[in-house]
């Protein structure tokens, strides 16, 4: 067609050869129909799910939405902008993995309490505990445990039944930590200053339990943060605001004894050390190792997912250190950029020659930084995850991979991030590696009207997150300063690849 007078000619869009591929069984192209065609490369997704949809490639009675990845990335610009974004040309073969379109976590439950959630933990059948209790793990005994600033414990069933929850001998303060160890014990810490050990015990039709302490643990000279667990050799670390990383045993007989410094009403009358101590009757212990080796408040800590004599340890003075837990040394320090506030490590190809750890940490500078622990890497900065808009407070790996990873902040949301899916970063970003979260899960309580926001507030206010965990019987729960447990779930919520 001719173009009008004094009108300049649009040039034709380029075009690249693509060759479609797909590991769904049910969305394979039929034999007789090519996989390779060339496209225009303004193409972006939506126009890609068409030439998939039509009668000449799938033939599909029904518009099916579909997702692209490109080397492992996911597509979330035209071609011609990947192309550019790595250094191709349009005489490039790509080839292009098309998967459905993935769904967002949905709302299942919300349970409420009387104060703000500090942190979170899951018992099922899928989750570590419930692997570390073996047949002690009742039937669809799914449970999730919660601590709060009233500086009680509860565990929950699915349904929001309180099964119990801590009164005599709990923290004097709030509790900060919980983690399950097994189906019977739990471990929590709090601003009190001390690691409790509880056990957990449900009657046999499994519709009522108890909480009771069977051990406190002295140490720490400050509050104690954060925590986690290994069921396996009865070993709980902590991170505390003193800048100590604390090993302990779950054992009794094992621990050694309490520094009496440290006791409550250490120096007082025989009374005064009654009244502070309350009613518990449970021993006393100190800890296995003490190690003070932050020179800020310790944030998180973790045992390596492969190996329990390794921990790490992160800080608001910007280091992630690695710890030997069997000489109590400190092997290799990293160093970022911002006040880390929480830690979580991510297991890369278990079980194979090729196993690593990556190291997830979240910063007060609202984003998330991937790091390589190992001294022998050549760069420790592996990725960084931007999206939020408040401080990350919490973080887990996702159940079902390698890849995924969910994050909760105090700017109200979690967020869900696939680690392959990636992109340059921009100037202003400081360059390297970045990703940006496949879905944003808000608070129900924004929804329900319980909370409400107000034009120019800080993000989050109201509805700060501070506890996550990822199970794949529960799907995502988290809890935070609206005082709910939240729980979303979502099926095949990541493609593989």
């Amino acid at each position: 067609m001719d173009t009008p007078m004094g009108q300049p000619a649009m040039a034709a869009p380029q075009e690249v050869r693509v060759n479609f591929t797909t590991s769904s069984p049910d969305l394979q192209l039929p034999e007789d129909r090519s996989s390779l065609l060339v496209v225009p490369t303004d193409l972006k997704r939506y126009g890609l799910s068409r030439i998939l949809n039509s009668s000449s490639m799938l033939d599909t009675p029904a518009p099916i939405p579909f997702d692209f990845l490109v080397n492992g990335e996911f597509l979330r610009t035209s071609l011609q902008e990947y192309l550019a974004a790595n250094g191709l040309n349009a005489e490039e073969t790509l080839n292009i993995q098309y998967v459905r379109s993935l769904i967002p976590p949905v709302h299942q439950a919300s349970f409420e309490h009387d104060d703000w959630i500090s942190a979170v933990d899951i018992l099922s059948a899928t989750s570590r505990p419930g692997r570390w209790s073996g047949n002690k793990l009742a039937l669809n005994q799914d449970r999730i445990a919660s601590a709060s600033y009233d500086g009680l414990l509860r565990v929950w069933d699915p349904s929001g039944k309180c099964m119990a929850r801590s009164s005599v001998g709990g923290h004097a303060a709030s509790a900060k930590a919980v983690k399950f160890l097994s189906s019977t014990q739990i471990a929590s810490s709090g601003l009190d200053r001390t690691v409790r050990i509880w056990k957990y015990a449900e009657t046999d039709d499994g519709l009522q339990a108890t909480l009771k302490p069977s051990l406190e643990l002295y140490g720490h000279k400050a509050s104690v943060d954060a925590l986690d667990a290994h069921g396996p050799t009865g070993r709980v670390l902590s991170a505390s605001a003193d800048g100590a990383i604390g090993l302990w045993s779950t054992s009794k007989s094992a621990a050694p004894a309490a520094p009496a410094s440290l006791l409550p009403g250490a120096g007082g009358s025989e009374a005064k050390k009654r009244k502070l101590s309350g009613t518990s009757t449970a021993p006393q212990r100190g800890a296995l190792s003490m190690m003070p080796v932050h020179n800020t408040p310790a944030t998180a800590v973790c045992f390596d997912p492969a190996d329990a004599s390794v921990a790490y340890s992160a800080s608001q003075d910007h280091t992630i250190r690695t710890l030997d837990l069997t000489t109590s040394r400190v092997e290799n320090i990293i160093t970022t950029a911002h006040p880390l506030l929480a830690l979580t490590p991510l297991q890369r190809n278990p079980g194979t020659a090729s196993s690593s750890v990556l190291l997830a940490a979240a910063t007060a500078a609202r984003h998330i930084t991937l790091v390589d622990p190992r001294v022998s890497a050549t760069s420790t900065s592996v990725l960084t995850l931007r999206g939020h808009r408040n401080m990350v407070s919490s973080l887990a790996a996702g159940p079902d991979n390698d890849y995924s990873l969910v994050s909760g902040a105090y700017d109200g949301t979690c967020r869900i991030w696939d680690l392959r899916s990636v992109r340059a970063g921009t100037k202003s970003e400081g360059g390297g590696s970045v990703s940006e979260s496949v879905y944003v899960i808000e608070r129900e309580s924004l929804k329900s009207g319980k909370q409400r926001r107000t034009a120019g507030e800080v993000p989050g206010r109201g509805v700060k997150v501070f506890g996550v965990a990822w199970d794949k019987t529960f799907g995502i729960v988290s809890g935070g300063e609206d005082k709910m447990v939240q729980i979303n779930r979502g099926q095949d919520l990541f493609a593989t690849s």
